[in-house]
């Protein structure tokens, strides 16, 4: 899909964007069950590539794919933890559970990621603003823009580089000359970003931002629809954080790997958590359903 393709998910209502990704943030944040966590991270990856490209989509993947194995690996060498010793290391135990538990926290990484990468392209700073505007105006102007800060960054870095490269900075050959170049660019980077800072501040003080009474436009009301994917997304949270607060789902790695328990409440939980991290999902699939429908009675 082409990028930013996701009409119908990224209309709803800034609160119930913020709840979603605050409620399966917290699940991949602080869930050590495997099930969780790749069920989380497989809503994260279909989320990011219905709204991406397949380039770069499979870009991202070839990056966070070796360091999977590369968590999986460090992550015994500095925990001796386990009752499964591999092999020795420097007199030290190489165990099976280090392992396993290095693959679960890059899992956690992973969905982590990729469900902010989600977030940044959906919540834009209109609708950050628009939910804290008027209660924490200073301190929402302050995280908008440091939350549209890094993107905003890379893409002047590409630009300066491109404008300098074509005016033949990049001419000349060799280490230091490569460092000196970059950290030309560098300091174009650090010029415009105080500029831009500067400018934003001064924007926004003119136009009154902050100040008592001030009236604030908007586009965004809170639809039918709003109020059950809202209610739809807290029941199932619900449902996951009794499963994860009861210890219905805990799951361990030292001294010895747990099993995983797949009783009748473990089960609803897992479904609970794939339907949840699947919502954008089934979204646009029902906008879809729901346009072909439309288009097939004209």
């Amino acid at each position: 899909m082409e990028d930013n393709k996701l009409n119908s998910f990224s209309s709803l209502h800034p609160l119930v964007l913020i709840v979603y990704f605050v409620t399966i943030l917290v699940v991949s944040m602080f869930s050590t069950n495997p099930v969780l966590l790749f069920l989380s991270l497989v809503g994260g990856m279909m989320f990011f590539g219905m709204m991406n490209s397949r380039k770069a989509f499979f870009t991202d993947l070839a990056f966070y794919i070796p360091m999977f194995f590369l968590i999986a690996i460090i992550n015994p060498l500095f925990s001796h933890n386990g009752v499964t010793p591999l092999f020795f290391m420097n007199g030290n135990p190489v165990t099976l559970e280090a392992i396993l538990y290095g693959g679960n926290i890059a899992l956690m990484l992973m969905a982590v990621v990729y469900w902010c990468k989600c977030y940044s392209k959906i919540m834009t700073t209109d609708k950050f603003l628009y939910l804290f505007g008027k209660v924490i105006p200073k301190l929402s102007l302050v995280l908008s823009m440091a939350l549209r800060f890094i993107p905003l960054f890379r893409e002047k870095h590409r630009e300066f580089r491109m404008v300098q490269g074509a005016s033949g900075l990049y001419d000349q050959k060799g280490f230091v000359n490569k460092i000196m170049c970059e950290l030309k660019v560098f300091s174009a980077l650090v010029t415009w970003s105080l500029e831009n800072s500067v400018d934003t501040a001064s924007s926004m003080k003119a136009r009154g931002y902050g100040l008592k009474g001030r009236t604030h436009f908007s586009m965004y009301k809170f639809r039918k629809r709003d109020g059950i994917i809202l209610a739809v997304n807290l029941l199932l949270f619900s449902v996951v954080a009794f499963g994860m607060g009861g210890g219905f789902v805990d799951f361990s790695f030292y001294p010895y790997v747990t099993e995983i328990e797949t009783g009748a409440v473990q089960i609803v939980v897992y479904i609970s958590l794939g339907v949840m991290s699947l919502l954008p999902f089934f979204t646009e699939l029902w906008e879809v359903i729901v346009w072909k429908y439309s288009m097939s009675k004209i």
